[in-house]
């Protein structure tokens, strides 16, 4: 029996869509076409098609290895570098294909940024930790411009009046909800226009947890954030729109609110009130 499988099911029934409840259509940031994605001979994500909005937090969802981390690695080809994976379909990106042969992924990264499930800061400095992205990305020209966009980053991660004074000290050094808003960031010091973000606090504590959560909601005023969670409630409490996956398939995807209370898919209905998962 899986980890997931332990989980009572009565605390994943009826979530309740809080961030959801204002949900209104925005332009498309990114499109998926026929998107499947193969490990050697094993088909791990099976011809999904989807479209996420800009400025809103879209959750993916489902039980483990359904393929929703897999898929969210598509979105910033992250996917390139595992030598066994091959990627076919197009994922449109403001109507161009990340995945044509002329595109950089080093810079489409710069663009989509993503956060990962345990924090990784990097063995530097709180400030060199942030100003690494500008830096090889060459979107500064001098110190003080550099100093703008780690101040300004630090910021809109909510940490900047926790650090100002230690900016010199190993980001190593901070607690672990810290470091995980250090390595957001890092993730917004390129000023991407997409944040991925794979179970950005399944390692955190509760306290922590609320912070990051506040945190997705400010930040979606910039950006188009794609969240993978195992937290029901979490998606609810965070995200506009929810993407069901399940064995590699995406079975559904609708407003949030909808997904959790009016399901159209029976194997939607199942997960979200705990006959499986």
């Amino acid at each position: 029996m899986s980890e997931s499988q332990t989980e009572a099911p009565v605390t994943v029934a009826t979530p309740t869509p809080t961030a959801s409840a204002a949900t209104e259509a925005r332009p498309n940031k990114m499109i998926a076409s026929d998107v499947d994605v193969y490990y050697g001979d094993a088909h791990a994500i099976k011809n999904v098609s989807v479209e996420l909005q800009d400025r809103t937090v879209t959750a993916f969802i489902g039980p483990s290895g359904c393929g929703k981390s897999t898929f969210l690695r598509c979105l910033n080809r992250m996917n390139d570098t595992i030598d066994i994976c091959r990627v076919t379909g197009s994922i449109d990106l403001d109507g161009g294909n990340i995945y044509d042969r002329d595109v950089d992924p080093v810079q489409l990264r710069a663009r989509v940024g993503m956060v990962f499930q345990k924090p990784n800061p990097f063995p530097k400095s709180i400030y060199d930790n942030v100003a690494y992205g500008p830096r090889i990305h060459g979107l500064v020209n001098n110190k003080a411009d550099l100093d703008e966009a780690v101040e300004s980053a630090l910021r809109r991660a909510a940490m900047w009046d926790e650090v100002k004074d230690r900016l010199d000290q190993p980001g190593t050094g901070l607690s672990g909800g810290q470091q995980q808003r250090l390595c957001i960031a890092r993730a917004i010091a390129t000023a991407p226009e997409v944040l991925l973000m794979d179970e950005p606090a399944s390692a955190l504590d509760p306290i922590a947890t609320a912070k990051i959560e506040e945190l997705i909601d400010e930040l979606r005023q910039n950006y188009s954030i794609v969240i993978v969670t195992h937290s029901m409630q979490q998606a609810a409490r965070v995200s506009q729109k929810t993407a069901f996956f399940h064995l590699g398939i995406l079975v559904e995807y609708d407003d949030t609110s909808k997904i959790f209370t009016n399901p159209s898919d029976e194997r939607t209905q199942d997960y979200i009130t705990g006959r499986f998962g």
